[in-house]
């Protein structure tokens, strides 16, 4: 460790034009559009052609940006220094400049760092004032495995920041790029990246999960925006908006780092490496964590931003949705074939077709009369019941609707700009009340003339839980909601803007807009002038469904008395502390399956491990073949459930007159099997903020061809999922890398645990898969615990246990099992839960009850325990001194034996030991063989010619 220090270095910044400027080392000066040599110059940057398209003509070159001012001062967190602007011509005429601007740097552990410029003289809206829950700092850490230095070579010359690893001497950050602007709405700074091993951001669709660095850039501000391709030459801004990134060094080491901004911004990457910010307000506060991994990394991300919430067990049961099933009469038939067709299925939803035209905290009288009793009757046949919450609240009611009424007298809408004594009025759900609607007209026919005005809650209203948690928990007395989906709350606006626009203002048409869909800023949301959350909507846009997460998961969890679900569409760091994401409303298309895993990947990053894309495709019509695999790899998203539109053909997996009921069956059975590992991981998630679904590379960083790995993933360290993602194909590609592999195949018992040849120095094999196969791997060392299956949590809870012990070179292996009731709302905290480890060494695996605050009823107990792996059968095994030679069965696999027939009881702890052949030394016996006979070897060598002696 190297105590943190902060210098000035005197070097050589003077600018020295060459013949040509090489294209990576450009940044650019004129990122609008329209740039010209003169317009550039004008700006004080240089102008040079290119061959290259992508990159710029204009770009900086004389000293731009900033100045240190004064000495550097020490704080109780770190240091601060004061810049002031260079001698260059304004950025934007009516965009005043920020001058001095303050940087302060913030040692809080010896891993973070807090960087952050700020106008020292004038309040601006910064998010951290909106996130109480993050922890602030208390003071500087003592050591630190980071060096910051500012660097200036003269008065004149421009100031720049750099951030080295101690360890490693590596440039995490480096700014001696120059750029740096902070204006009234154009804050910008670049930094060159030790690699190009970049990941995050979000959310966007992407065809990799690590970024191509090839000149693009990613525009982030909330926006309802199906996933898919590039429109008119910009990356689709999504649903939610994550400034985050990873970045892989060169030896493996990682850092992340967040720009803690909620203002319309984007990143724009190139391959010098380098990266630079811009954004349209507030300030720019990054945080860096410095991590071994980018495990670690993830680990200190959600310590900060917040762990991920436990998710209830039933939460990881498989889980159908349809907008517009029509009535509750086709619902119930779709139940019924589920159960028929004896597929698991723990949670059925209403979208919001079950409400009466749309509108929130209503039933459909007539196409879901009964619905109440209906889902009394699933939750008592162990199901669980979610419904659909949006936003907007509709104003045009002929009849009084409580929740507009409610609201306007607690005064809790956002207000309209131009009139702050009145709310804005857009446009959403419910259509007018009394009109016939033509299904047949344009959509914007439609809404101009069959849509209600709607108001928009504000969700940092100090009166928002009497408003809207009353709300949810008056329905909650006609309606038993186990769970709540949060949507449209990007926002949303069917018009833009307001019914009247918005009114030419600076918020609403700033000088700069960063690369996001629209023609304005407030294209299909909100006046960005209005007033929200004390500030207004320019700075808080991207924090609406965030806003709205907290208090969703309050009032749901008051009212139940239970843990619940609360999973929404528009996310911000931090959201994973209360909620779950689902990917939008992708497309029923085969690349679609590639996407939901890079998505996947993404928002493990972000701190949102429980997520998963709509199975089978939301738009257009799923096919079998599709639908099919999609079931295979939806059965190994954290969130996994079947869901598309209303115009949609049926795809619930028992449609098509059952033709991929049989895989689907097997795949969720395969799932259900594994739920007590999966709930494990989920525990590890919320109490330690590890990855669940994670990229290979987190666990297997020494190899970098893991680095660019995005067609497989892992369920924590030990499960290896490698599905078919192309139509028509039947194999697939997979890479194992090093270390002990074993087959674990639903549908083949006899290849159940089988090791992978050959996979000891890491290598890609060809999986034959027909259709109703997905090839899932376990990595040796693990041992896995599992649970019969059955058709709900419920009933799959009271199942027996087993475990599956997968043994490494050493013949090790270990694991472990968290266990609570599965729904309480704070089990960690009050330590009503079972823990339990798994160890085994030499032949001998033990299980310890390390934590015992919870009791099932009824108890449970491991009836099977496979071993994978075994160097052959064994001649002896006992169960805690028990001779058990007569519950042993021997698999057809290699090295494979079970335990079988077993009744260990749970809550205690127990040792099952075996012996092996003589000559079948255990992998452990072998390990430490080894490097003993080598050394004794050595000593032979050594002694001879030393000595002259023969050593025997």
């Amino acid at each position: 460790m190297a105590s943190f220090y902060l210098a000035v270095l005197l070097i050589a910044l003077t600018p020295c034009r060459l013949e040509a400027v090489e294209d990576i080392v450009r940044f650019d000066c004129y990122p609008d559009d329209g740039a010209t040599q003169q317009l550039c110059e004008a700006r004080g940057c240089a102008w040079e052609e290119t061959q290259n398209p992508k990159a710029p003509k204009c770009f900086y070159w004389a000293p731009y940006g900033y100045r240190m001012d004064g000495n550097i001062r020490d704080t109780a967190l770190g240091s601060s220094v004061t810049l002031r602007r260079l001698n260059t011509p304004a950025r934007y005429v009516n965009s005043a400049d920020v001058d001095p601007v303050t940087l302060d740097v913030e040692m809080h552990t010896a891993k973070r760092l807090r960087i952050k410029f700020y106008d020292g003289d004038n309040q601006r809206f910064e998010v951290r004032d909106k996130m109480p829950h993050i922890p602030a700092a208390t003071g500087k850490a003592p050591s630190q495995e980071y060096i910051v230095s500012f660097r200036q070579s003269g008065p004149t010359s421009a100031f720049a920041l750099r951030v080295t690893r101690t360890a490693t001497r590596a440039a995490l950050w480096d700014t001696s790029v120059g750029g740096l602007t902070f204006s009234d709405q154009f804050l910008q700074i670049s930094t060159k990246l030790p690699s190009s091993y970049v990941y995050g951001f979000g959310e966007h669709e992407r065809d990799n999960y690590r970024h191509n660095m090839d000149w693009r850039t990613w525009g982030m501000f909330t926006r309802d925006e199906a996933p898919g391709p590039p429109s008119n030459g910009v990356n689709k801004n999504l649903y939610g908006m994550h400034p985050f990134y990873l970045c892989v060094e060169d030896d493996g080491k990682a850092h992340g780092v967040l720009l803690l901004n909620s203002n319309a911004m984007e990143v724009a990457l190139q391959p010098t490496p380098a990266m630079t910010f811009r954004t349209i307000g507030g300030v720019l506060d990054f945080y860096m964590f410095l991590g071994d991994g980018p495990e670690d990394v993830v680990r200190q991300y959600t310590e900060f931003v917040g762990r991920p919430f436990m998710p209830p067990y039933w939460g990881l049961g498989f889980q159908l949705c349809k907008w517009g099933y029509g009535s509750l009469d086709v619902v119930k038939d779709v139940v019924k074939e589920m159960q028929d067709f004896n597929i698991p299925h723990d949670v059925q939803y209403g979208d919001i077709d079950y409400m009466e035209r749309q509108m929130d905290f209503t039933i459909d009288p007539v196409n879901y009369q009964g619905l109440p009793e209906f889902v009394d009757q699933i939750r008592r046949d162990g199901m669980r019941y979610v419904i659909i919450l949006d936003p907007a609240i509709t104003t045009n009611e002929t009849e009084p609707y409580p929740p507009y009424t409610n609201g306007t007298e607690l005064d809790v809408w956002i207000k309209n700009g131009d009139d702050t004594s009145q709310p804005l009025i857009g446009k959403v759900w419910p259509y007018y009340p009394g009109v016939t609607v033509d299904p047949d007209a344009e959509w914007d026919y439609k809404v101009e003339n069959y849509n209600a005005y709607s108001v928009f809650p504000d969700y940092f209203h100090a009166d928002i839980d009497r408003w809207w948690g009353n709300f949810i928990k008056d329905f909650y007395n006609t309606l038993k909601f186990d769970g709540l989906w949060i949507d449209m709350n990007e926002p949303t606006n069917f018009v833009h803007g307001s019914v009247n626009g918005c009114s030419n203002n600076k918020w609403d048409n700033p000088p700069y807009l960063p690369k996001i869909l629209g023609p304005n800023i407030y294209s299909k949301t909100l006046c960005m002038n209005s007033e929200h959350g004390g500030t207004k909507h320019y700075n808080t846009h991207s924090l609406y469904g965030w806003s709205q997460a907290e208090p969703t998961q309050k009032a749901l969890r008051e009212v139940t008395g239970k843990r619940g679900i609360v999973f929404g569409r528009s996310t911000f760091p931090s959201a994973g502390h209360f909620e779950g994401h689902w990917l939008g409303d992708n497309t029923a298309k085969w690349d679609h399956l590639h996407k939901s895993i890079i998505g996947m990947l993404d928002f493990g990053l972000f701190g949102m491990p429980y997520v998963g894309a709509d199975i089978c495709g939301f738009w257009d019509d799923s096919t079998p073949d599709l639908c099919q695999r999609w079931m295979l790899l939806g059965a190994y998203y954290p969130f996994s459930r079947n869901h598309n539109w209303e115009g949609g053909s049926p795809q619930h997996p028992t449609h098509w007159d059952g033709a991929i009921a049989d895989a689907a069956r097997d795949s969720l059975q395969t799932r259900y099997t594994f739920l007590p590992y999966l709930y494990t991981l989920f525990y590890q998630a919320h109490t330690q903020g590890s990855t669940v679904v994670r990229s290979l590379m987190h666990e297997f960083i020494e190899d970098k061809h893991t680095w660019s790995i995005d067609r497989q993933f892992l369920w924590g360290p030990a499960l290896l999922i490698s599905p078919v993602l192309d139509q028509g194909a039947m194999d697939v590609t997979a890479y194992f890398p090093k270390a002990r592999w074993y087959d674990y195949y639903s549908v083949n018992s006899e290849r159940q645990g089988r090791e992978v040849a050959d996979a000891g120095q890491g290598r890609s094999l060809s999986l034959p898969c027909d259709m109703d196969c997905i090839p899932v791997h376990i990595r040796g060392g693990h041992v896995i615990p599992t649970q019969g299956h059955a058709n709900t949590t419920v009933y799959s809870r009271r199942k027996p246990l087993g475990l599956i012990v997968a043994l490494d070179e050493a013949g090790e292996a270990s694991g472990s099992l968290f266990w609570d009731d599965g729904e309480d709302i704070d089990t960690v905290g009050s330590n009503s839960y079972r823990m339990i480890t798994f160890s085994v060494t030499a032949t001998t695996l033990d299980i310890t009850v390390e934590r015992d605050g919870y009791t099932p009823d009824p108890e449970l107990h491991y009836e099977t325990i496979q071993v994978f792996g075994s160097p052959a059968m064994p001649t002896d095994v006992t169960v805690n001194g028990q001779n058990a030679m007569d519950n042993i069965v021997k698999k057809t696999a290699d090295k494979v034996w079970h335990l079988e027939g077993l009744s260990l009881s749970m809550a205690e702890d127990h040792k099952i030991t075996w012996t092996l052949p003589d000559n079948n030394a255990s992998g452990a016996e072998v390990s430490r063989a080894r490097p003993v006979a080598l050394l004794l070897a050595a000593m032979a060598v050594v002694l001879a010619n030393v000595n002259g002696h023969v050593f025997t």
